[in-house]
C-alpha cells in the first residue's frame, strides 16, 4: 500500500468511501486505516526512516514523481498518512500534514506562503510564540505585521481595506478566551485577497470548524486535546490538497519539521478517544466556571458558554461547546494568584492544555512573559489572571481544591 511522496489525491479520498456517512465519533476510530497484509487491528506503527524499491529503474521513477512509493520518512511515512488522513476527515478538510510540534505547524504555515513584500494581518492575541513569529520573526524576511484587536471588527475592517496576503488569528485566545467573529474577517480577509490560517486550538475540531466559516488553513497543536494525555508533542496544518501540495508540503519537506511515526501512533489513539474526553471536559469545566463565579476572592471569570462572557451570543453561533479552558483573576494579583496555585492540592501547575489531568498556569509570568507588560495589559492578563486547563478528574474535587486553595490564599493575605 504504497503512496507518493507528495501526496497529490484529497486525503479525505484516500480513506477510501468506506466511511458510507459514518458519524463523526465513528470516523475517529476507523477512518485512514489502511491494514497490511498481516490484518492487524490496530493501526501499524512504521518506525523506519527509509524504504527500499524493487529496482534502481522504481527508485528513479519514484524521485520523479511517476510511480507511487514511499522515499523517506521526513517526505512521507504511513503511520504519520493514517493520522494526516483521520485528523482531514475530521476536520472537513481536502489535505492535512502532520508536523513535529505546534508551532512548527504555524510556522510552516506562515512561512510557506509568505515572502519579501507581502502582509500578515494578525489578531493581537495570540501565543507567545506566534506573537514573536509575527512580530519578531517575518519582519527579518521583510514581511509587515498589522496588529489588530480580534474583537473588533471595525479594527479588522480597517486593516483590510489595503492588500493583504494571509490574517493569522486564533480563537478562542489563550488566555483570555477572545473570540474573532470567524465567517466576517474571513469574508473582509478574502476582499483583501488574503488566506486566513486559524489557530482552532482551544475549540478543538469538536467544537468550531473554521473550514465551514470560510478560513482556509487550520493549525493544530496536536499536542493538547488530541493527545490530551500528556505524552507527545505534534502539529497539524489543514486546508485545500491544491495549496498543501503545491505550497506547503515543498516547504515541509525541505526544511524538514517531520513527526515522528510514533508520535502519529500515539496521536490516532488519542483521536479515538478525543470526543469522550473533550465531552467530559466541557461539562466540568462549566461546572468549575460557575463555582469560581460564586467563589469569594475570584474577581472575574472568562468562559465562552457562560452569560457573562462578553463574546457569549457570538461563542454560541461558532462554537458546540465552552471548551475546556476557564480563565479567571483572582483579587489581590501575582501574589494571591501565585500563593493560590502553591496551595492547590489536585490540580498541577504546569503550561500545558488540553490534558488528561487539570492544570493551572500563570500567564503574565509563563505563556505571555515574553511579550511584555504593554502587550498584557492591552489583552487584559493581569497579575491576577490564571488558565485553568480542566481535565478528566470529577468536577466537584476540582471545586473543592480550589475553593480551599483561594481561600487559604485569601485568609493569609488577611492575616499579613
Amino acid at each position: 500500500m504504497s503512496q507518493p511522496v507528495d501526496q497529490k489525491e484529497p486525503a479525505t479520498a484516500r480513506t477510501g468511501t468506506r466511511n458510507g456517512g459514518w458519524r463523526r465519533a465513528t470516523r475517529l476510530v476507523h477512518d485512514g486505516h489502511e491494514r497490511t497484509l498481516f490484518g492487524e487491528t490496530s493501526e501499524a506503527l512504521f518506525l523506519t526512516s527509509g524504504f527500499v524499491y524493487d529496482s534502481a529503474e522504481q527508485a528513479e521513477a519514484t524521485f520523479k514523481g511517476e510511480a507511487e512509493h514511499y522515499q523517506y520518512s521526513r517526505f512521507g511515512n504511513p503511520t504519520v498518512a493514517a493520522f494526516e488522513r483521520r485528523l482531514a476527515s475530521l476536520e472537513g478538510a481536502q489535505a492535512c500534514r502532520a508536523t513535529a510540534s505546534g508551532m512548527a505547524a504555524v510556522h510552516a504555515a506562515l512561512l510557506s506562503q509568505l515572502k519579501t513584500g507581502d502582509r500578515l494581518v494578525a489578531s493581537r492575541a495570540l501565543f507567545g510564540s506566534c506573537f514573536w513569529i509575527a512580530e519578531s520573526l517575518l519582519p527579518r524576511y521583510g514581511i509587515e505585521t498589522e496588529f489588530v484587536d480580534g474583537h473588533d471588527l471595525d479594527a479588522w475592517r480597517e486593516a483590510l481595506s489595503r492588500p493583504a496576503d494571509m490574517v493569522l488569528l486564533e480563537s478562542p485566545s489563550n488566555p483570555m478566551l477572545e473570540l474573532v467573529d470567524l465567517a466576517a474577517v474571513c469574508a473582509l480577509a478574502h476582499e483583501a485577497g488574503a488566506l486566513v490560517v486559524v489557530d482552532n486550538v482551544f475549540a478543538t475540531p469538536l467544537l468550531q470548524r473554521p473550514l465551514e466559516l470560510g478560513a482556509d488553513i487550520v493549525v493544530y497543536s496536536c499536542t493538547k486535546h488530541i493527545d490530551g494525555q500528556g505524552r507527545v508533542l505534534g502539529g497539524a496544518v489543514l486546508g485545500t490538497e491544491r495549496w498543501v501540495a503545491d505550497v506547503l508540503q515543498p516547504f515541509i519537506r525541505n526544511t524538514g519539521p517531520a513527526m515522528s511515526p510514533f508520535t502519529a501512533w500515539v496521536l490516532l489513539k488519542g483521536l479515538e478517544t478525543l470526543p469522550l474526553r473533550v465531552d467530559a471536559m466541557c461539562r466540568s469545566a462549566a461546572a468549575v466556571a460557575d463555582a469560581l463565579a460564586a467563589t469569594p476572592g475570584v474577581r472575574r471569570v472568562w468562559y465562552p458558554s457562560r452569560p457573562d462572557h462578553p463574546q457569549h451570543e457570538l461563542a454560541m453561533r461558532q462554537m458546540d461547546g465552552g471548551g475546556s479552558l476557564v480563565t479567571f483573576e483572582l483579587e489581590g494579583g501575582k501574589t494571591a494568584a501565585f500563593a493560590a496555585m502553591n496551595a492547590l492540592r489536585l490540580i498541577a501547575v504546569s503550561n500545558n492544555l488540553g490534558d488528561s489531568r487539570s492544570l493551572v498556569t500563570h500567564p503574565a509570568t509563563t505563556t505571555h512573559m515574553k511579550i511584555g507588560a504593554e502587550a498584557r495589559a492591552r489583552l487584559g492578563i493581569g497579575e491576577g489572571v490564571i488558565r485553568l486547563s480542566v481535565g478528566l478528574e470529577d468536577a466537584q474535587d476540582l471545586i473543592d481544591d480550589l475553593r480551599l486553595a483561594i481561600g487559604g490564599a485569601e485568609r493569609r493575605q488577611a492575616a499579613e
